[in-house]
């Protein structure tokens, strides 16, 4: 009997009540993809083409979840009468749409109080943060100081960093510092040194991560972002789920940035690369080596990070029939007894203005052996996953939310 939790990141399946307050009404990031895909607007040639192709996750009441959450069935794609999985969607209590807040959440953690998010200003960060930083880091200065996608502001300025030695410093809708550097030039380590100080300095204000992301590449041949990303986030301020495997004696294994999303809190094994495909392929290693009451948590970053950020619609809804195709591997690795919950933590809308997140209702498919799919209705809180979780591996009652199954 074991627990896989996997994390779609930004797969958000329809505006929540109150996307308003973030200046989302509307958004439907999984909606707004098939429609795209329906009318030819995500056709690439040479690539992918008509309506959007994501039968198993169809099968298990991905878009049933989505019409329930938005009112509107995806466009395109088969209604399915009676899905495989136990399907519903959940609602955020957190304040805000970033994806620490999503994870702890899911976790069985929601966030207790308001991050602090830098304004979308000139320059965005304040100077006593930013003088500190520099001064404590022996640092000739930043360049960027502003909000960005990643892609993009590391395309504009990698020149002038390797020419000056200054790191490109960035920010989002996130309660985040992001901190760019090439591996080569400015040294790997010595980016990782800079993020722990400015870890330490953002501190009070609080900010939820800083964010290293090296880079290599030349200015006549591009620049391209790598695997050795590190985030460095504030420690959950209570239990969550993955403390309450530990405790009880078992093991979780974490796939992708969740180590770096709870600090190492409740990781019993740490499984990192980039890219879905990778992703998935340790996933799959980590079902054959986990054992009864174990907990396999994935996050899957490419579609929020390469697409919905980037506001590709084409790449999402190609990156989402992609995945769809890989499903199957799992199922068939699953043991009696094993439970899989497949969810997201936010929307990454890619039809929106700006780069941002999206305030949104997240899909929730819970399946394995022996399961019976049914509708489970709307969910109050993300927590209602992990206490679902709790309860399938006999750990004590999580302090938030309400199982399920």
């Amino acid at each position: 009997m074991r627990a896989f939790l996997l994390v779609m990141d930004s797969v958000g399946i329809g505006a929540a009540a109150d996307a308003d307050a973030f200046g989302d009404m509307g958004a439907d990031t999984l909606g707004h993809i098939a429609a795209a895909c329906a009318a030819g607007d995500a056709d690439v040639p040479g690539g992918r083409s008509g309506p959007l192709a994501i039968p198993n996750m169809n099968r298990l009441g991905l878009c049933r979840a989505a019409e329930a959450a938005s009112g509107t069935h995806p466009d395109g794609i088969a209604r399915i009468a009676a899905p495989d999985a136990v399907w519903a969607y959940a609602a955020e209590v957190s304040k805000g749409k970033d994806t620490q807040s999503g994870h702890w959440e899911l976790a069985g953690l929601p966030v207790p109080f308001a991050w602090h998010y830098f304004p979308d200003t000139r320059p965005a960060f304040p100077a006593d943060l930013t003088e500190a930083i520099i001064a404590e880091a022996g640092l000739p200065g930043f360049l960027g100081d502003k909000h960005g996608s990643g892609v993009a502001i590391i395309g504009e300025l990698g020149a002038e960093h390797m020419r000056t030695g200054r790191p490109i410093c960035y920010t989002s809708a996130d309660s985040v510092m992001q901190i760019a550097a090439h591996e080569e030039a400015f040294g790997l380590d010595r980016l990782y040194e800079v993020c722990a100080i400015a870890r330490r300095l953002c501190d009070p204000y609080p900010v939820g991560r800083v964010i290293a992301r090296p880079f290599v590449g030349t200015p006549s041949g591009g620049f391209a972002r790598t695997a050795n990303r590190r985030d460095f986030a504030v420690e959950p301020p209570e239990p969550t789920l993955l403390d309450a495997v530990v405790a009880a004696g078992r093991e979780v294994y974490a796939v992708g940035k969740i180590n770096d999303i709870f600090v190492g809190r409740g990781v019993s094994h740490v499984l990192k690369a980039a890219g879905n495909d990778r992703q998935f392929d340790q996933t799959l290693e980590a079902a054959g080596a986990a054992r009864d009451g174990d907990l396999i948590f994935t996050n899957f970053l490419d579609f929020d990070q390469e697409y919905g950020h980037r506001r590709d619609v084409a790449g999402y809804a190609a990156c989402l029939e992609a995945f769809d195709r890989r499903l199957p591997e799992l199922i068939a690795v699953l043991k009696s007894g094993d439970l899989v919950i497949l969810t997201a933590d936010h929307g990454n809308d890619p039809t929106r203005p700006g780069t941002d997140h999206t305030r949104e209702y997240i899909p929730v498919l819970a399946f394995g052996p022996g399961i019976a799919g049914r509708d489970a209705g709307a969910l109050a809180t993300f927590a209602d996953i992990g206490q679902t979780i709790a309860v399938h591996l006999g750990l004590p009652n999580l302090r938030h939310g309400t199982a399920f199954l």
